[in-house]
C-alpha cells in the first residue's frame, strides 16, 4: 500500500470551513446533493484513499440532518468510491495495486472507444475547442504544476468524451475514472509524466482529427494503460 494511503486510514477528512454551502438544484435530493460534492472531491483527489469521512462535521457544514449524510455515503458506497465501515463510518476507498493495474486497463479500453467514436464524428470545428485545451496544458509543463496539469487534463479528456456522442459511453467511462482519480493523480506526478501526456495527446489530437478511428484507439490506449517502465514505477509507489 502506498505510505501516503496508509498513514491516512486513520485521519478524518474535513471539508474547507470557508467554502461555502451549496444547496442542490430543483429536482435533486439533499443525499444526491452531497454525493455529488463529495464525489467531485474524490475525482479531484481532495479526499484520498484510505481517509475517514466526519459524518457529524459534513452534516454541521451543509445545515442538515445525519440522515441524507449517512444516505449519501450509502450511494457512493453502491459506485465503490467509499467502503462503509460500522462504526469506523465511510472510508475512501483504498484500491490494491493488482486491481488498480486491471481498472486501468479497462479504463483505456473506454478511453480508446471514446477516441475511436470521436475519430467517426467530431465536425472540422472540434479543432477549436480541443487545441486551445491543449495548450494550456503545454504552458502548465514548464511551471511543475502537477495538480493544475492534472485538471485541465481532464478537460481534454472530457471534450473527447463529449466527441464521442455516446452518453452512455461517456457516463460510464466517467465512473470508472472516479474510481481511480487519487491514483491517476499520483501517475502525472511521475518523472517526466506530463512532457509525455503532451506528446501522446499530440498523437490522440491528430488521430481523431485526421478521421483515424485505429490510430486515435491505439493512441488513446497506450496513453491511458500503464506500460513498461510506467508500470514498474507506479508499482514502485505501492512498497
Amino acid at each position: 500500500m502506498h505510505k501516503a494511503a496508509a498513514s491516512a486510514q486513520n485521519d478524518v477528512i474535513r471539508l474547507e470551513e470557508k467554502r461555502p454551502a451549496a444547496l442542490p438544484p430543483p429536482g435533486v435530493t439533499l443525499a444526491e446533493g452531497l454525493r455529488q460534492q463529495l464525489e467531485a472531491a474524490i475525482a479531484a483527489g481532495h479526499l484520498e484513499p484510505g481517509s475517514r469521512l466526519d459524518e457529524q462535521e459534513i452534516a454541521l457544514r451543509y445545515g442538515v440532518s445525519r440522515t441524507p449524510v449517512r444516505e449519501a455515503f450509502r450511494l457512493l458506497a453502491a459506485s465503490q468510491l467509499v467502503e462503509l465501515r460500522g462504526r469506523q463510518g465511510a472510508v475512501v476507498r483504498t484500491i490494491g495495486p493488482h486491481a488498480l493495474i486491471e481498472m486501468f486497463q479497462v479504463m483505456a479500453e473506454l478511453e480508446g472507444l471514446c477516441a475511436r467514436l470521436a475519430a467517426r464524428r467530431v465536425p472540422p470545428t472540434w479543432r477549436g475547442t480541443i487545441e486551445p485545451i491543449h495548450q494550456r496544458l503545454i504552458g502548465l509543463v514548464d511551471g511543475r504544476d502537477a495538480d493544475a496539469f492534472y485538471d485541465v487534463n481532464q478537460e481534454f479528456h472530457e471534450a473527447i468524451y463529449e466527441a464521442a456522442r455516446n452518453g452512455f459511453l461517456a457516463d460510464q467511462t466517467r465512473r470508472l475514472r472516479n474510481q481511480v482519480a487519487a491514483y491517476r493523480r499520483r501517475v502525472t506526478r511521475m518523472p517526466n509524466r506530463m512532457s509525455d501526456t503532451i506528446r501522446e495527446h499530440e498523437a490522440i489530437m491528430q488521430a481523431i482529427l485526421a478521421h483515424d478511428p485505429e490510430g486515435a484507439h491505439r493512441a488513446m490506449r497506450d496513453h491511458v494503460a500503464l506500460l513498461g517502465d510506467n508500470l514498474l514505477d507506479f508499482l514502485a509507489a505501492f512498497e
